[in-house]
């Protein structure tokens, strides 16, 4: 029997996470060879560490940029409310693969994850352009840039520990990927995990 699916993402969606998703691991290779004396090496990547110093700043402004456009169209499905404060704390049973709450199109984990990278790249953005030296670091003195180069670091750290979890929980809930991959999921992956969005999608009552 063919199996019912419905749209969770359309082409244009996916391409934009995809660029972000592709950008974050430039800078993220980049950045912990900047950072971190023992993965200097990662620069590799680039070519030379001086075509990733050159590039590290400019791959971020367009990792910025496709965030903006994801930040534009899901804020309005971000906002928590009491099921998603539900689902949180029991987020325990909800790892033993036992939904919880009547959640809607992202439980309190995913919206928790996108106001993370919120902040992170508001941060990452401003504190860039502060320590971008070919461009902007001239203007400011050096303690501004100082508390830039640690907070822009402090940052990255959060973004790439949040990321991680976001890959795992992703690979964790089987049929995630694919909504990413191919932009469907099946109506029992969304009955179960987000039942108030399946029943805005299909037009079902609660229990249908």
């Amino acid at each position: 029997m063919k199996e019912k699916l419905i749209q969770r993402y359309s082409a244009a969606e996916r391409i934009n996470h995809w660029i972000v998703a592709g950008c974050f691991v430039l800078l993220a290779i980049s950045g912990l060879a900047f950072f971190y004396p023992a993965f200097f090496w990662l620069t590799g990547v680039f070519g030379t560490p001086q075509l990733a110093r050159l590039l590290h700043p400019f791959i971020g402004v367009v990792m910025f940029l496709a965030f903006a456009r994801q930040f534009f169209r899901y804020w309005h499905h971000n906002f928590i409310d009491k099921e998603d404060v539900k689902w949180m704390k029991a987020v325990g049973e909800v790892m033993k693969g036992n939904e919880v709450g009547d959640i809607g199109r992202y439980n309190g984990g995913q919206k928790g994850m996108f106001w993370l990278m919120c902040a992170c790249m508001a941060t990452l953005l401003v504190t860039g352009l502060v320590i971008w030296r070919q461009y902007f670091a001239i203007y400011f003195p050096i303690p501004v840039i100082r508390i830039a180069l640690l907070l822009h670091a402090a940052s990255a750290i959060a973004l790439i520990a949040g990321i991680i979890v976001h890959v795992y929980a992703a690979l964790w809930v089987k049929g995630t990927i694919r909504a990413m991959v191919e932009g469907v999921v099946t109506h029992g992956w969304a009955k179960k995990h987000h039942p108030r969005w399946y029943r805005e999608m299909t037009g079902k009552r609660s229990g249908e």
